[in-house]
């Protein structure tokens, strides 16, 4: 609804990637385990929880895979998240990034769903201990429930998202409560596009 005036005001087409981007950053905050890391600190491993969120977003190229990354992405507005996501795989893409730009994430996005894939299971961009992989957008039917209980089916867009995470450090039910947290920021969208 917002597509064109957003496009016309920021200078920047609007897609579901900064959707999905500000929903994990939202969930990350609410689950701060899903956004730590594991450390050696030479007696064994500790945790370490970062205090921003410095949030990878995969590009593929024709040579391979390239990670670069929002620093601070906590700190930014919708606007401001999708310009970076834009501008970051365009010039990766163009081999313009510079190398402070690629490296130390403390989370990845990752987008099998551009792909034509409906799943995807993300490999953990280590030292990381979580990769979210974004599927396929595509119509399929869904049971709607009314205030009243009353079920119909309608035809709804769906999209599947994986994580993956290491389970040295997060359990199914830390992973659980994050994509809880991730579906409900989507679902009920509340943030000001710009």
């Amino acid at each position: 609804q917002r597509k064109a005036n957003f496009d016309h005001r920021h200078h920047v087409k609007l897609t579901f990637m900064p959707f999905i981007a500000a929903a994990a950053v939202a969930a990350l905050r609410r689950c701060p385990i899903v956004n730590a890391s594991l450390e050696n600190t030479g007696q064994g491993l500790a945790i370490r929880y970062h205090r921003s969120i410095d949030l990878g977003i995969a590009v593929a190229l024709d040579w391979g895979l390239i990670v670069p990354v929002i620093r601070h992405a906590e700190q930014r507005s919708f606007a401001d998240l999708a310009r970076s996501i834009a501008d970051l795989a365009l010039r990766a893409r163009s081999k313009k990034l510079s190398p402070d730009e690629v490296g130390g994430s403390t989370f990845t996005l990752t987008n099998a769903g551009a792909f034509g894939g409906e799943y995807g299971m993300p490999i953990i961009n280590q030292p990381e201990s979580a990769i979210l992989a974004v599927g396929g957008l595509r119509k399929e039917p869904a049971v709607l429930t009314d205030a009243e209980g009353n079920d119909t089916i309608a035809i709804r867009s769906m999209q599947y998202f994986c994580l993956g995470f290491d389970h040295r450090l997060i359990d199914g039910a830390d992973a659980g409560k994050f994509m809880l947290e991730f579906k409900k920021a989507l679902e009920n969208w509340d943030q000001e596009i710009g």
